[in-house]
């Protein structure tokens, strides 16, 4: 059990703006079980909840944000264009390191519907966990 309470602990910070990853421990995991779909669940969730948590920061700090971190203001600059032009589908690229954290902040400053945000969200983070799985297993049948 502790290695998957690890495992959604570092899938949950590594979805905030902690300079954090989930997947090396997400493929011993799965190396360890010989399986995909437990490790992959409890690391798409702990990540899926971190860019909950980051979406919700983004709608209380985003103001703020922009008027006192330069550097954090260009990146927002950038997330905030993508997301205008494509809408909550952008959010895909949420398990992107640094981009991805940003995307989904600006989309809760922008006050983007929650829903759909989670659904592309959920989307792009299973879709990374399974890639970094089924990498994983590949590798031990090799």
């Amino acid at each position: 059990m502790w290695p998957y309470l690890i495992l959604f602990g570092l899938s949950f910070a590594a979805a905030t703006v902690l300079p954090l990853s989930s997947e090396a421990a997400l493929a011993a995991l799965v190396i360890a079980d010989r399986s995909l779909a437990g490790p992959i669940l409890v690391a798409t969730l702990g990540n899926v909840l971190g860019a909950a948590t980051t979406f919700w920061v983004g709608r209380r700090a985003g103001a703020f944000a922009e008027s006192h971190q330069p550097k954090l203001a260009a990146r927002m600059e950038r997330a905030t264009a993508t997301l205008q032009r494509w809408g909550p589908p952008a959010l895909l690229l949420s398990w992107f390191p640094l981009l991805g954290d940003v995307l989904v902040a600006v989309a809760g400053a922008m006050r983007l519907a929650p829903l759909p945000c989670l659904v592309w969200i959920t989307l792009g983070k299973a879709g990374r966990y399974l890639a970094v799985g089924w990498a994983a297993l590949a590798a031990i049948s090799l």
